[in-house]
């Protein structure tokens, strides 16, 4: 048995951008020929996949799903719109959606470790990527459990694209679909005031004064403005004091209070929020292909 060196490793790593776990078992299982080490990352395709991960990836589709007592939100990203929508990424969408949901997994770290027939999800996916040509990514994995009185509202709009989902201090369907549909169109950032960070708060705080400021009204009158907009702004991203999407005339709270209910706790996906797009320049990568050339 050839000894496998860490340079070994590294000139396999530069070769075909696999993973250093990757590589060691490729030379391991290959007696340390790079030549069939390459053959044998190619054929289980992840030599492919490796090139792929500098890809961004920011399409793709969110998924709630529950079953009994637990529920769990999710994002599989793909690098475009269009593969997103063909049946092997739909396939795929089910089949991480339905081993989350069995496993334990509470978190993307503890998501990708959950087993699908003896395969780690991140196999899978690394699996996937090869497979449909695109990089292939999953994150914002959350887990929420309930009690037996308490229920879940789960929403998802333009077949993925945004998703929620609601717990509810007691049972009642309507209510938890419809404080569901309110989180997904509305875009609450928290559940109430008492939940808004003093950063955030400050923040917010002194931009709405120096916008006041500018519009040169007197030290007394801006702070005036300063709480009346301060207000708004907090009506604006706590979800009890949104106007009710289904009844523009009364607060969520309203509604909830008109149910003898509250929620608990929500979660909203939408599909790339927090990821930085690549911005193609079309004519800048003609001009580096052709002065390769």
């Amino acid at each position: 048995m050839a000894e496998i060196t860490a340079k070994m490793v590294k000139e396999l790593r530069d070769i075909t951008g696999a993973g250093m776990m990757d590589c060691k078992k490729a030379l391991t299982e290959t007696n340390g020929d790079i030549e069939k080490a390459v053959d044998y990352l190619r054929e289980r395709g992840i030599a492919q996949a490796a090139k792929k991960s500098g890809r961004i990836a920011a399409e793709g589709l969110a998924n709630v799903l529950v079953n009994g007592n637990d529920a769990i939100v999710f994002e599989l990203n793909s690098e475009t719109d269009f593969v997103a929508k063909n049946k092997d990424f739909l396939d795929l969408l089910d089949k991480v959606g339905n081993t989350i949901l069995n496993s334990k997994a509470t978190n993307t770290e503890e998501a990708l470790e959950a087993l699908v027939d003896g395969v780690k999800l991140a196999d899978v996916l690394t699996a996937a990527t090869a497979k449909i040509g695109e990089k292939i990514t999953l994150r914002r994995v959350s887990r929420i459990v309930k009690e037996d009185a308490q229920d879940f509202g789960a929403y998802s709009h333009m077949g993925g694209k945004i998703v929620s989902l609601v717990l509810l201090e007691k049972h009642n369907e309507e209510v938890a679909k419809d404080i569901a549909m309110h989180v997904a169109a509305s875009n609450p950032k928290f559940l109430n005031r008492d939940q808004v960070d003093q950063e955030t708060l400050a923040h917010e705080k002194e931009v709405l004064t120096n916008q006041a400021l500018q519009e040169g009204k007197p030290a007394n009158i801006v702070e005036k403005m300063v709480i009346g907009r301060l207000n708004k702004f907090l009506q604006d991203i706590c979800l009890v004091d949104q106007p009710f999407v289904k009844d523009g005339d009364i607060t969520v709270a309203k509604y909830l209070k008109d149910n003898n209910n509250q929620v608990l706790s929500f979660v909203r996906l939408e599909v790339g929020e927090g990821i930085e797009k690549k911005e193609e320049d079309f004519a800048a990568e003609v001009a580096a292909v052709t002065k390769g050339l």
